[in-house]
């Protein structure tokens, strides 16, 4: 605080300072309460969609024992195949409060399908069960993905943001205020200094007014003292005859 001069200019401009910090503390409060929220929203999807998706997992690879067990090994035949991939994930960018979440989406390559003709032996329905099985397997996966890739940032982002509410409140805020303590101390204190000399310069003046005024005031009693008629020589003056 020593080498901030206590000044009116510098106490403006904490106070501009102080003024904007209390905004900032105000808005990043704001944006922890949003991620907070957010934050056990994403808590609550991640549960409920890892509690659906063990049994959709399950139901899934169930139905491929049953598809393997009525239409043979057909894993050898899908693996000959061309595998080129008809569905491909993107990502994409959705923002909280701010922060930016990743996004995982799928969507249609467009390529056909070169295992069409699995199961017209036999077991072709159940094969065609365990793809939708899978597909469904597919689309929670991205799901939760999603859910816990923005789950893990939005704890970073939330961690970053309190910390910087507490530096802000326990702080920036309160050296502000202690700088702003300490110019209006100084301030006082000049104030006070310079109010105290001026009643010293005024009783200085004072009393040389009084004192000026006692010197006319014996010179004028001086004045009215002295015999007048001791200034002329009654000898001077020639005799009247009447």
């Amino acid at each position: 605080m020593a080498e901030v001069p206590p000044t009116r200019m510098n106490e403006q401009v904490f106070k501009a300072k102080k003024k904007a910090a209390q905004s900032g503390h105000k808005l990043l409060k704001k944006k922890a309460d949003a991620l907070k929220v957010k934050f056990r929203d994403y808590a609550k999807s991640i549960a409920e969609t890892k509690s659906n998706m063990s049994g959709d997992a399950a139901s899934a690879f169930f139905s491929l024992t049953q598809a393997e067990y009525a239409a043979g090994n057909f894993k050898q035949k899908v693996a000959e195949g061309s595998l080129t991939a008809r569905v491909r994930v993107g990502a994409g960018i959705d923002n909280v409060a701010g922060v930016k979440l990743p996004v995982f989406t799928k969507y249609e390559t467009g390529a056909a399908a070169d295992n069409q003709s699995l199961g017209l032996a036999g077991g072709g329905k159940k094969i065609s069960a365990v793809r939708d099985k899978f597909t469904v397997l597919l689309d929670m996966l991205l799901k939760l993905a999603s859910l816990q890739t923005s789950f893990v940032t939005l704890d970073e982002a939330m961690k970053v943001t309190n910390r910087r509410v507490n530096a802000l409140e326990n702080v920036t805020i309160p050296r502000i205020e202690g700088v702003l303590d300490y110019i209006a101390r100084e301030l006082d204190e000049l104030e006070r200094e310079d109010f105290t000399r001026l009643k010293l310069v005024q009783g200085k003046k004072e009393e040389e007014a009084k004192e000026q005024q006692k010197k006319q005031t014996a010179t004028a009693a001086k004045e009215n003292q002295e015999d007048i008629t001791a200034m002329y020589d009654a000898t001077d003056d020639a005799d009247v005859v009447f």
